[in-house]
């Protein structure tokens, strides 16, 4: 019996051990690595010559912590997850009720239609939704003209650019939370919502009361990629205002790419991220522990 039981556990380790090791190369090493570097100096001249490598302790923390700037991109990030989580939530969990719908027509080519955005390029479509979003030539204002309304600067004013990247970001990440919300929903019981369409239940309490109460698990896992992914956002801003106007979209990766690798300030941009992970740790524990008081988990 001894055997047998260690024969399974070596066969585990072997099957599992080339993941294992790819975590370790690929994700641990890098992740200790930049925490070391995050209690150093750093920079460019180190590249040239590691003797210029020197520890500074919690001097590079310190210095973020009384920069303006950081706290800035930390705000504006803390804004797209307040507000983006929940729009792309709603958005997705919508968009998989709608394909999952039996009266709705052509169900597969909507399911790929609308998960098309999120498998495409990046920033081909960021650089498509800057022209759609222009002040005199964007299709956005034409649309709003033609009600009357007056043109809307959406990418050069600090009140409407977090919207607008919101709403493009939305667009282009629904689709992948779509498709596990769909997956989620095919496997509530068709038995549970014609017990309660029968009991007069109507669309918005069958959907409260049968629906989000047998997806709740999906909920939360969605939730938490989503928060983490907006916490990530580089590249829209990057590509659609870089950072601006007024720092107005400056987030905190796109913060520590300005340290790392525009000042070339290595070590307070690998400080930069330890802080965001610290963020993204903070915020999912506390979406783990309501969820485990709603009853989710």
């Amino acid at each position: 019996m001894n055997a047998g039981r260690h024969g399974q556990a070596r066969a585990g380790w072997v099957m599992t051990g080339p993941a294992l090791t790819a975590i370790l190369v690929f994700f641990i090493l890098p992740a200790a690595a930049s925490l070391a570097l995050s209690f150093t100096d750093f920079d460019i001249y180190a590249l040239a010559d590691t003797g210029n490598l020197r520890f500074v302790g919690l001097q590079n923390y310190e210095r973020l912590l009384e920069n303006p700037l950081f706290w800035k991109a930390t705000t504006n990030s803390l804004l797209f997850v307040a507000i983006g989580t929940p729009f792309i939530v709603v958005l997705s969990l919508f968009a998989a009720m709608l394909v999952n719908s039996r009266w709705l027509a052509w169900r597969p080519l909507w399911r790929v239609a609308l998960f098309a955005p999120y498998v495409t390029t990046l920033v081909a479509t960021a650089v498509v939704w800057r022209y759609l979003l222009h002040t005199r030539y964007g299709l956005v204002n034409y649309l709003l003209s033609l009600v009357g309304a007056g043109p809307v600067d959406w990418l050069g004013s600090p009140t409407a650019s977090l919207p607008a990247i919101l709403l493009f970001v939305g667009w282009k990440s629904f689709g992948y939370n779509m498709i596990i919300f769909l997956a989620a929903l095919q496997t509530v019981p068709r038995e549970l919502e014609e017990a309660a369409r029968i009991d007069g239940a109507g669309w918005f309490a069958r959907l409260r009361h049968v629906t989000l109460p047998a997806i709740a698990p999906t909920v939360l896992l969605v939730s938490v990629l989503t928060v983490a992914a907006m916490f990530q956002l580089f590249t829209e801003p990057y590509v659609m205002t870089q950072g601006g106007p007024a720092q107005s979209t400056v987030t905190i990766l796109y913060f520590m790419y300005e340290e790392g690798f525009k000042w070339w300030n290595l070590g307070s941009g690998a400080a930069v991220a330890f802080l965001l992970f610290l963020c993204i740790l903070a915020v999912t524990l506390m979406q783990l522990r309501l969820a485990k008081r709603g009853g989710a988990i």
